[in-house]
């Protein structure tokens, strides 16, 4: 039996346990199962690996994606080396483990594929970034991979960053694609929001937000009486996770 899991802490709720058991009975496959193994100190991640001799493949989640990189044989150059941060750990044969980020793939593809969609042409648009976090890091290197200039909004202005109160409507105009890479609106404080001005958003804009749940949250809301486009994060976590799938799969 192939063990798959999911480390990080705390693992209250897991999409990933849900999505790997749903697609392991549904394409009758019979030699895995997935579990949720809780690590509140990434310093015993040596001897979970330890502990756990059929392990073929883990996903990482907060707060260990950066941490966990010490305790790696190996980085994948596309993703998680330019990104810093890994989500997906494959074990290879002969014991060595190789960190990948899938969030860089799952972001990238939804968008591309959203865009296609539109018909919209990814080097016709220029971004904002909402937030600098983990999850904003896989987003950039996608953004420079396919060409979409891009600017950094977080609550501090910085030499990289500007802050929220900079959104002027000259700002909001150029930049047409948005991109939400907080946790802000996540059940259950479904009642918040990103603090973008939405007064001066229209039908040339492009919303996505990389929270799942809830499935439209009040910035995406906000968007639409706006009439802009919309597009949750839930492509984004189906595609990244089953590019985990193909890179434990994958000789």
């Amino acid at each position: 039996m192939r063990l798959f899991a999911l480390i990080g802490y705390p693992l209250t709720h897991s999409f990933s346990k849900k999505y790997f058991t749903e697609k392991f009975e549904k394409e009758g496959i019979s030699n895995a199962r997935y579990e949720l193994l809780e690590l509140p100190d990434y310093q015993d991640f040596p001897q979970l690996i330890a502990s756990y001799p059929d392990l073929v493949g883990l996903n990482v989640t907060i707060p260990h994606k950066q941490n966990i990189i010490s305790y790696l044989n190996e980085l994948d150059a596309a993703s998680s080396a330019r990104i810093g941060a890994v989500n997906t750990i494959k074990v290879l044969p002969d014991g060595r483990l190789k960190g990948y980020n899938t969030d860089y793939y799952g972001f990238r593809l939804s968008l591309e594929q959203w865009l296609q969609k539109l018909n919209v042409t990814p080097t016709s648009l220029k971004a904002l970034v909402l937030g600098n976090g983990g999850a904003a890091k896989a987003v950039f290197a996608a953004l420079e991979d396919i060409q979409i200039p891009y600017q950094i909004v977080s609550r501090q202005n910085t030499l990289s960053t500007i802050s929220y109160e900079d959104l002027t409507a000259d700002v909001i105009s150029t930049h047409s694609l948005i991109i939400n890479t907080s946790p802000v609106g996540t059940y259950p404080k479904v009642e918040e929001c990103p603090a973008i001005p939405y007064e001066w958003l229209n039908d040339q804009h492009l919303l996505y937000d990389l929270v799942y749940n809830p499935a439209e949250t009040l910035f995406l809301k906000k968007g639409k009486q706006q009439n802009a486009q919309t597009h949750n994060g839930l492509p984004m976590l189906q595609l990244q996770a089953e590019k985990a799938w193909e890179i434990w799969n994958t000789n």
